[in-house]
């Protein structure tokens, strides 16, 4: 009885080491070229605070989409009152880690805009993975995160997520695909293309 209870125990347990080491610790969501909308509730015609979670020239011209689209679905939109939305993007090019020098943290960003404020120079970290293993994407991505919360008591009301592989000089056309495929289909839940450019 007991080895019957041990080799179940280990049964589990190496199908969940396997499960985690497939994941490559990112969250749970859409496949690269896709988007997902998960509508709890529709959209409330109140007002809509758009927030960055990071200021980069990038993530305003797409917070600039996103208040452009939420305006066109009859919301009033500013930077603060009402509902919050909380804007993520994200872009990751890890395509040169196989140089040897590897990229360095500080510096413009690549998809930086000529005539962007400039960053001030952060401490000259290598970005690799110190395990040796190879990175869970190899082309530059894109990936725009929305979630909406309720003003009293911060229920998240709608969230978004999409992808796109996209070149720097790309990422804002890319980007704007994204939202327009997430806000043509706003009031339901799904997942589908990310109507990523080509």
């Amino acid at each position: 009885m007991h080895i019957v209870i041990l080799v179940a125990a280990l049964g589990l347990l190496t199908a969940a080491t396997q499960a985690s080491a497939q994941s490559y610790g990112l969250p749970p969501g859409p496949k690269l070229g896709e988007m997902e909308v998960k509508a709890y509730q529709t959209i409330p015609k109140a007002k809509i605070a758009v927030q960055l979670t990071s200021d980069t020239h990038l993530s305003r011209e797409l917070r600039r989409q996103v208040m452009v689209r939420l305006s066109k679905r009859g919301n009033e939109v500013g930077f603060s009152g009402g509902n919050v939305m909380r804007m993520d993007v994200s872009y990751f090019d890890f395509t040169d880690s196989g140089r040897g020098d590897y990229g360095t943290q500080g510096g413009q960003p690549s998809y930086a805009a000529p005539g962007s404020n400039p960053r001030m120079d952060l401490p000259s970290n290598t970005i690799r993975r110190r395990d040796g293993l190879g990175s869970p994407t190899s082309v530059p991505t894109l990936r725009i995160t929305l979630t909406l919360y309720a003003t009293d008591g911060g229920k998240v009301l709608w969230a978004a997520t999409g992808s796109c592989p996209t070149q720097a000089d790309k990422a804002q056309n890319a980007g704007e695909a994204i939202i327009n495929r997430i806000f043509d289909s706003a009031d339901k839940s799904l997942t589908g293309d990310a109507g990523c450019p080509l």
